[in-house]
């Protein structure tokens, strides 16, 4: 698997740190298993002018619903989490967005996952896009959701500096 810790906007204007602690809990839940279900749960970093440093992902919990092909996290278990991690950092560490699995080597997201990530993107206080990330079991699909809609998907930095040799 490529280095999957730093991710680029087309315009290179935006850059996202995944921590490496980050990318061990979420590589945890790989559906590699034919029965293996879905994972998911937020993500939780820092805004640093524009660019984002994701220092933690929550993990599933006894309430999350999962199945194969769903993922649907029960939002008090990990809203107690953000909170807390935003009163602990006296709000530098916030929300910024949500992961999940798929059964698929190079993840897509679905329409649900779309219409999910939409509604979210809308709810959001501070106006940022929202983060969504999808695991798959070679590749991470990664890409900023507007809450007008509007889609950005986000490259490998390493990949990106290569195509411009």
């Amino acid at each position: 698997m490529l280095n999957l810790n730093s991710w680029v906007t087309p315009d290179r204007r935006n850059l996202i740190l995944l921590n490496p602690d980050v990318l061990a809990t979420v590589l945890r839940y790989v559906q590699i298993g034919s029965q293996d279900p879905e994972a998911g749960g937020i993500l939780l970093g820092k805004v640093r002018a524009g660019n984002l440093e994701i220092i933690e992902a929550t993990e599933p919990t006894r309430k999350d619903l999962r199945s194969r092909f769903f993922f649907i996290r029960h939002q008090n278990d990990h809203q107690k989490i953000v909170k807390q991690r935003w009163e602990d950092s006296e709000g530098q560490v916030r929300y910024l967005g949500e992961w999940h699995t798929h059964p698929e080597d190079f993840p897509s997201p679905s329409g649900t996952d779309l219409r999910e990530w939409r509604v979210l993107a809308e709810s959001r206080i501070d106006g940022r896009p929202l983060l969504a990330v999808i695991v798959g079991r070679k590749g991470l699909h990664v890409e900023y959701m507007h809450k007008d809609g509007r889609r950005v998907l986000l490259s490998h930095l390493l990949e990106t500096c290569l195509s411009l040799v």
